[in-house]
């Protein structure tokens, strides 16, 4: 070969070599401000919407207050959806594991009524606040008939997860019917009480027969007015940056460059998608609880109202949020918790977590920004059904 085509070939290699070089500083500094952008996170709209075929109005959202209160949607007539969703824990649960059917008390002070036969609710219950925002990420905001509901996001919409826990033997239907009938029978209940005939009639604008599609719109409009998305964190995001304190401020850093924001982020901090993380399993259970697909997996919950919504996690295991960001720094380190979960399992966007002991009280710091105090918190005096309200709380 010439001398000079040597040469130019070297050249060519040379070339490359820089800009291959430069390229991957590039990439390297993209990297590392994707982890340390806040713009991966973001406030919470002002307004909520509602589909098409269910625009919330306040005849509509009296009702389902109403329904939502009412154990007369349980088999037993003893649990009602604010048993399980109770205003004073943030319209979640302070149980790891919630007691449905056969229960009785409120809260720590909740049992199972003796003799019993039925099981504990399988995962721990996920507040109902700014469950209308589910699905809105920054990538997609979902129409409201498509938002993904619970932590294997088996059935999208409010409006179909009203219906869930009417058929769950544990939660709500207990012995008194069976699962294929469950809410045909409940809608059967309803059409017999003369005042919610009337409230159906008022709320929908016409006499048609109490049905289950108005029952499961009746509790969706009311329930997306359950928001708390006035937080200090909302406040900061919107250009108030006095909002947060120094320490929240490097506790929000801290956060990012943690990699926690991998999957919490957004509006609502949560990606809404389901990951492998080897959570540890509830012993209370007779079973294992696979997730997804029986892949272990879960969806990321919102960061929002943690206040009012420990323990954490599907299986209510992590009573405190040090003890969760405990898990991650485990987890960083390749401890799993969970005896059924490799290192081959877990989700791989859990590889760049770096979730250092030193930062884990200014994270905390940061995490208390994201309660809103000031969420709807009335119950009813009375319910059409005449039954105690909340159920056998």
């Amino acid at each position: 070969m010439p001398t000079t085509k040597i040469l130019s070939c070297c050249g060519v290699v040379l070339w490359l070599t820089v800009v291959g070089c430069q390229n991957n500083k590039q990439q390297e500094r993209t990297s590392a401000k994707s982890v340390d952008d806040v713009s991966v996170l973001a406030a919470l709209p002002s307004a909520v919407s509602s589909p098409e075929n269910n625009p919330t109005t306040p005849e509509k959202v009296a009702l389902g207050r109403l329904l939502f209160f009412d154990p007369i949607l349980s088999g037993h007539k003893d649990v009602a959806c604010a048993t399980c969703h109770h205003p004073e824990f943030g319209y979640a649960e302070s149980l790891d594991l919630s007691i449905g059917v056969n229960g009785r008390g409120m809260g720590s002070h909740r049992s199972f009524r003796e003799p019993n036969d039925i099981p504990l609710v399988k995962r721990n219950a996920q507040t109902i606040l700014n469950t209308a925002f589910n699905g809105l990420t920054l990538k997609a905001s979902p129409r409201p008939e498509q938002s993904p509901m619970f932590w294997d996001l088996r059935v999208q919409s409010l409006e179909k997860q009203a219906l869930e826990p009417i058929k769950a033997f544990e939660e709500m239907r207990g012995h008194q019917y069976a699962e294929a009938v469950a809410v045909d029978s409940v809608v059967r209940r309803l059409a017999a009480i003369p005042e919610y005939q009337t409230l159906f009639n008022k709320a929908f604008n016409d006499n048609t027969a109490i049905t289950v599609l108005r029952l499961s719109q009746a509790l969706a409009a009311f329930e997306r007015t359950l928001v708390g998305g006035n937080t200090r964190f909302d406040q900061y995001m919107r250009g108030d940056r006095n909002a947060l304190s120094a320490n929240e401020i490097d506790g929000l850093k801290a956060f990012l460059k943690s990699g926690c924001a991998k999957c919490h982020n957004g509006p609502m901090l949560s990606d809404f998608q389901v990951h492998t993380l080897g959570v540890p399993a509830n012993e209370k259970l007779s079973f294992e609880d696979e997730g997804f697909e029986k892949k272990y997996a879960f969806r990321t919950p919102t960061l929002r109202n943690l206040r009012f919504t420990a323990p954490y996690m599907h299986s209510g295991k992590l009573q405190t949020l040090q003890q969760v960001l405990e898990f991650y720094e485990d987890l960083a380190g390749d401890k799993i918790r969970h005896p059924k979960v490799t290192k081959a399992h877990i989700d791989e966007l859990v590889a760049p977590l770096r979730v250092d002991f030193k930062d884990i009280s200014l994270i905390i710091e940061f995490l208390n920004t994201l309660n809103d105090e000031h969420f709807d918190r009335s119950i009813p005096a009375r319910v059409p059904s005449g039954l105690r309200v909340g159920g056998e709380l």
